[in-house]
């Protein structure tokens, strides 16, 4: 039994040619399409649907390579390349929002991609003209000024739990930025806003409220990733450095943190990444407006997540404006991402342990 088993599972001692899947994806693909033309002809206007196109071209390719592949291959053979599809086609799904995503954002933002939106504000523009330089402005530096307050934050909190925190402190730091890692973005802005209505009074809007507003979502992704990269740094390093009688803040300074400075460096970027697109929180403590303020710590500060929002939601009357400015402020934001998990990626590299 365990004989004729073994015989049926290895019985395929042929493999397919390369050139059978592709042909097969391809010709079903083509069925689907002529089959759901020749469906619609009878209709008033054709319109052909891809997505049950490429379903049941999908599933026909699937299913008949399969069979085939069991018929000449074997069921081993067979159960790889069907898994193989399967795992394909959920990776092409992935891909399909993404590149949906930027060819959108691409074709509608180059239309105001151009040195006036760079090099102007909002400042007595009405319809069309203008730019996105006071936004921009007010994106770099508060998300810097973000970026000082969470990453030190973050990586001593980080380090405390891995290399000195114990006992019931240590849970109490790890309960709650697992809370402020789940804590909506609008919540983080209504802190920040009370917290400076105590100071400053009611109605206060400044670029220093948002800084505050981004760093409370910042800091949990910048402990969580710095946490990792601490766990991952192989012990007998910590205690050579103990053996030769350096003390413990001397290794964790000279030994830990180096080996552990790419993934640490990349996790900033990604938190940084993170909050550059917050809208809510910055629409409410740090306002907008039109013109441009480079001080943080006075009057309204606009945000590139904010401009787009303010350009799309208050059309004036000549509405096409007003939207190819929020198109081309979107496509602005996905670029500065863009370039920071470019430079996340090239830090990681440069600072990776060699050998």
């Amino acid at each position: 039994m365990a004989t004729s088993q073994l015989q049926s599972t290895f019985r395929g001692t042929r493999d397919l040619p390369r050139w059978v899947s592709p042909v097969m994806l391809a010709g079903f693909f083509l069925a689907s399409f002529f089959l759901q033309s020749a469906l619609a002809s009878g209709a008033d206007s054709v319109e052909i649907n891809l997505v049950p196109v490429a379903v049941f071209g999908l599933l026909g390719y699937a299913v008949t390579l399969y069979v085939l592949s069991r018929i000449v291959e074997g069921v081993r053979k067979a159960t790889d390349r069907l898994v193989t599809t399967l795992v394909s086609t959920a990776f092409a799904l992935a891909l399909i929002p993404l590149i949906s995503l930027a060819y959108t954002v691409v074709t509608n933002g180059v239309a105001r991609f151009d040195m006036e939106f760079f090099t102007f504000s909002m400042r007595n523009i009405v319809g069309e003209g203008g730019g996105a330089l006071h936004a921009i402005i007010g994106t770099l530096e508060i998300t810097g000024i973000a970026t000082l307050i969470s990453v030190p934050v973050g990586i001593l909190a980080a380090i405390y739990l891995i290399e000195y925190g114990r006992g019931t402190i240590a849970r109490l730091v790890t309960f709650f930025v697992d809370v402020m890692t789940g804590v909506p973005s609008i919540v983080a802005g209504l802190f920040a806003y009370a917290l400076f209505v105590i100071f400053f009074g009611p109605g206060v809007r400044m670029g220093l409220g948002g800084a505050i507003a981004l760093s409370v979502l910042m800091i949990p992704v910048v402990i969580r990733a710095t946490e990792e990269m601490l766990k991952i740094v192989p012990n007998e390093l910590r205690e050579a450095a103990y053996a030769l009688g350096v003390p413990k803040w001397l290794t964790v300074l000279k030994v830990v943190l180096p080996t552990a400075l790419a993934g640490i460096a990349t996790g900033v970027m990604i938190a940084i990444a993170r909050v550059i697109g917050e809208t809510a929180p910055l629409l409410l403590i740090a306002g907008f407006t039109a013109s441009m303020n480079y001080n943080p710590f006075d009057e309204r500060m606009m945000t590139l997540p904010v401009f787009v929002y303010t350009s799309y939601a208050n059309q004036g009357v000549d509405m096409q404006a007003y939207v190819d400015r929020a198109w081309a402020g979107a496509l602005t934001l996905m670029i500065i991402v863009m370039v920071l998990n470019l430079v996340a990626r090239l830090i990681s590299k440069y600072f990776s342990p060699k050998g």
